[in-house]
């Protein structure tokens, strides 16, 4: 930092207020003296490591996950850089903290433990001047917004404004796990309400107190919003989080070839459950071609992840209407069955003619899938008879329960191993501890986002991409698979360790832009190293050099 910047800089205790520039006991000696913060320090200098120390010692004392999380949140609050320093060095430990499964229940209590506002707001109060409101953005620019309406948080539903821990979490693993910059990374909660009755007869409560908006007043605000962060953050990437179904898919098609964005729930789950199929069938040697699943759900993750294998197949020489044939679907009013009297748009592709069957268990027996994905947010749905069942159909049956987060999975690792006599390959989109049947330990895949979304971020951000493509996704999942060693296929895993992640991210990043400028969605000129182009610009968190 040169004597001109110093003098710019703001001195004293407003930079101990600035989470990005604070240091905190680690200011050195020089640091205090050119900023004026002699005298408002301990005395004693502590290294980085040190720090991070204290910050692990605080965080293991603390009496429950929810806590964790708020301390965590804390040390994001006052100090950014040793927050993501924590965080990346202890991903494993850190990750079902700072998002899912803790997320969640930090989400449902969001109005009780909100301390400290974080991201943007925006609501039908400010139609008109939304452009002027992004434009209080703190930093000199934005270049990924994780947008939310909260109407369906994860597994839990409609949580209005409350869900506004969705986009926080997501954007803090876009720093840790790609290197995205926090300060270039926007929160947005797209607050039109709720239908949530207890937060609106909560006094606590932070959001809109109205039911949602809907139709033309909704479309032509969140139409404003688009413009606006497109206008004031140009080449912006948009992702959406959370939508409920009712507006998720069509606002994905609505935008998709209009701006850069995708919609995590859609088409992040789609690519690392791919990932996770192609992972198994490294382990029981079967085909994608001979693979039929059988999803719990037919939501946005359920049909997106149908969608993707069924390009995967297609890709593979396999005909459109045969690869669709090879997904069936169990949702709330029973099998799709195309006798149905009314079938959502985002299902109808996936509905055709079958006999009838009367609950899930008697669709395994009759469809015979070598994989059950459960995509329902029902707890417990996965029953101990329709784990024998795959386990009779399947020498090694793929059962992966996806639902976010671990209070919502359709069943647990151990009942997935112990009921199936240890044979199942089984994946869960919350974590697991490694379970031991037999004389074998297994360690449960985390079919979790966490593995696609930011390096696909990453690489359409690299690209400066135009849009971003299901064709991309397919990409990513492919790129994915490929770094599943033969250890973790041996531990019954699907899915690199996490502590893989920046690489994994990486590697995501280089396969998704150079399809952006191969497909000429590329805007700018590509590196001659793009791989070493990536890494150079992942954000560090080291603490800059002030005096």
């Amino acid at each position: 930092m040169n004597d001109k910047d110093l003098s710019a800089l703001q001195k004293g205790v407003k930079i101990l207020h600035d989470p990005v520039r604070n240091k905190g006991t680690a200011f050195t000696d020089a640091d205090r003296k050119a900023l004026n913060l002699t005298g408002l320090l301990p005395p004693r200098v502590h290294s980085p490591a040190t720090q991070e120390q204290r910050v692990l010692h605080n965080f293991r004392n603390k009496p429950s996950d929810l806590e964790k999380y708020l301390y965590m949140i804390s040390l994001q609050d006052r100090n950014e850089t040793l927050y993501y320093r924590v965080v990346m060095n202890n991903i494993r430990e850190m990750m079902p903290i700072i998002y899912t499964p803790t997320v969640g229940q930090a989400c449902q209590e969001f109005q009780h433990v909100f301390r400290r506002p974080r991201g943007f707001y925006v609501t039908p109060n400010d139609r008109g001047n939304i452009k002027n409101i992004l434009k209080n953005w703190p930093h000199d620019e934005a270049c990924i917004i994780v947008v939310t309406d909260g109407e369906r948080i994860l597994g839990l539903g409609d949580l209005g404004a409350d869900g506004m821990g969705i986009p926080i979490g997501k954007l803090a693993l876009y720093s840790a796990c790609a290197g995205l910059h926090p300060t270039c990374c926007l929160p947005v909660m797209f607050d039109v309400g709720t239908e949530n009755e207890e937060l609106l007869n909560d006094p606590l409560y932070n959001g809109l107190e109205q039911h949602r908006l809907r139709g033309e007043e909704y479309d032509s605000l969140l139409d404003e919003f688009i413009e606006a962060a497109n206008e004031v953050f140009p080449g912006v990437l948009i992702q959406f989080e959370d939508f409920g179904n009712v507006n998720a898919f069509r606002l994905l098609d609505k935008y998709r070839n209009k701006i850069c964005c995708f919609n995590d729930d859609i088409q992040g789950t789609a690519a690392v459950v791919l990932a996770g199929v192609i992972g198994a069938l490294r382990i029981n040697g079967g085909e994608l071609s001979e693979q039929r699943l059988l999803f719990l759900g037919a939501g946005e993750a359920g049909i997106g992840t149908a969608d993707i294998f069924v390009a995967a197949l297609v890709e593979e020489g396999m005909s459109l209407e045969k690869a669709r044939q090879q997904c069936y679907f169990f949702d709330t009013q029973g099998l799709l069955n195309s006798d149905r009297e009314y079938i959502a748009d985002h299902k109808q592709r996936y509905a055709r003619k079958l006999p009838p069957v009367e609950n899930f268990l008697e669709a395994i027996n009759t469809f015979k899938p070598t994989a059950i994905m459960g995509l329902s947010g029902q707890p417990g749905s996965f029953t101990k008879e329709m784990i024998e069942a795959m386990a009779k159909i399947n020498k090694r049956p793929i059962i992966f329960a996806l639902s976010n987060p671990t209070s919502k999975a359709e069943c647990t690792a151990e009942q997935a191993y112990n009921w199936s006599k240890g044979r199942a390959i089984f994946a869960s989109g919350s974590p697991f501890d490694a379970v031991k049947y037999g004389n074998k330990t297994f360690v449960p895949g985390q079919g979790n986002n966490v593995y696609i979304f930011p390096g696909v971020g990453l690489g359409a951000l690299t690209a400066k991409a135009k849009h971003v493509t299901d064709e991309m996704f397919l990409t990513s999942a492919h790129a994915l698979a490929s770094l599943v060693s033969e250890e973790d296929l041996a531990t019954g895993c699907v899915y690199p360790p996490l502590e893989k992640i920046r690489q994994v991210s990486a590697h995501i990043a280089h396969d998704v832009a150079t399809m952006a400028w191969d497909k000429g969605l590329a805007t700018r000129e590509k590196p001659e190293d793009l791989m070493a182009f990536i890494k150079e610009q992942m954000f560090q968190p080291v603490y800059p050099h002030y005096a």
